[in-house]
């Protein structure tokens, strides 16, 4: 195996780990919880699933690399809420709004890279512009306003516990 389907492997793999515990931690706001071990687990790799997504050979400015930018500066908010402000008074809400906001870009992204790599739905869209992306990506952006939305609400108000 070469040395960058290695490193592909490495960020494939940051990528579904930060995805997975992902969607624990915003089931965990959801439930007013802020869950210990998979809070900075999902954090950190989605941060470096970002970071190794810019050192990949640069062929110019691409959407992963625009969706890759924007990640990361929604991730400061993230950290900055998390780490420096302790979740006091309304970084609670901005901690909530972008972790789920980072997850989502995540999830995008994967959504895009099974189209582009599964045969069988770069069958169905093999530009990435024909409906059954598009309704793809729009299911998904529709379950994450709801989760974000619920995330948010419950999180604010929510005594803050560990699980």
């Amino acid at each position: 195996m070469s040395g960058l389907a290695l490193f592909t492997l490495f960020h494939v793999a940051l990528s579904l780990v930060g995805i997975a515990a992902g969607f624990v931690v915003v089931f965990g706001l959801i439930g007013g919880k802020k869950l210990g071990v998979w809070t900075p687990t999902f954090v950190w790799t989605t941060i470096l699933t970002s970071v190794t997504g810019f050192l990949f050979p640069f062929k110019g400015v691409t959407p992963g690399i625009v969706l890759g930018i924007i990640s990361l500066v929604v991730l400061a908010f993230t950290v900055y809420a998390l780490y420096m402000k302790h979740l006091a008074g309304g970084w609670r809400s901005v901690y909530a709004v972008t972790a789920v906001l980072a997850l989502y870009l995540n999830f995008f992204v994967l959504i895009a890279q099974m189209f582009m790599k599964v045969p069988a739905l770069k069958a169905l869209a093999p530009t990435g512009t024909e409906g059954p992306f598009k309704v793809t990506q729009l299911c998904a952006l529709i379950l994450f306003l709801v989760l974000g939305f619920l995330a948010t609400r419950r999180f604010r108000h929510a005594e803050l516990s560990a699980a």
